[in-house]
């Protein structure tokens, strides 16, 4: 493939449109990965589908969000292993992910980027978020099964007062650094 050429504005628009999505696919490698290895205990939130995954879950977390609900010890048992499970498989899939992202940072740093290179790394990446986001839905499923409609009901109010509670304090630290 030939490098585009800089003279034109319409290879000039196209290659900065294609840096442009490399870099937005590496950042979110990096997004993914973060989250997958820190989960909401590190500005991964934990809201909707991975609240149950980070590792900073496991333990007084979890706990936490199992007494609010009343959960028995049959309950606590089942949903500890299968976080357990979607937390070993995330990470397994977090480490798989690695070379994707060498690859994505070798890629950009040639002194021509290779444009259809890119877009395979970006669909190799998609699909590794794919699986990442399909496991974690599983477990949520998995999940679900174990709780009671009631509890899962109250959980998903808990949920939705800690989002508004953290885009409250998010809209406080936007005016705070819009001074």
């Amino acid at each position: 493939m030939k490098a585009a050429s800089f003279q034109s504005p319409v290879a000039f628009q196209s290659m900065r449109l294609l840096l442009a999505a490399l870099i937005l696919a590496v950042i979110g490698t990096f997004a993914l990965t973060a989250y997958a290895q820190d989960g909401p205990r590190h500005g991964g939130h934990g809201g909707g589908h991975g609240m149950f995954m980070g590792p900073g879950v496991m333990g007084p977390h979890l706990d936490r969000m199992l007494d609010s609900v009343k959960a028995t010890d049959a309950q606590r048992s089942q949903i500890k292993q299968i976080a357990q499970a979607a937390a070993n498989d995330l990470k397994a899939q977090r480490e798989s992910g690695k070379a994707l992202h060498e690859q994505g940072m070798a890629l950009f740093t040639q002194p021509t980027v290779d444009a259809n290179a890119a877009e395979a790394l970006r669909q190799q990446m998609m699909a590794r978020h794919d699986q990442a986001s399909k496991r974690m839905l599983q477990a949520m499923l998995d999940i679900s099964r174990v709780l009671t409609p009631a509890q899962r009901q109250q959980l998903a109010q808990q949920m939705k007062q800690r989002h508004e509670m953290m885009q409250r304090h998010k809209q406080e630290r936007e005016q705070l650094n819009s001074k």
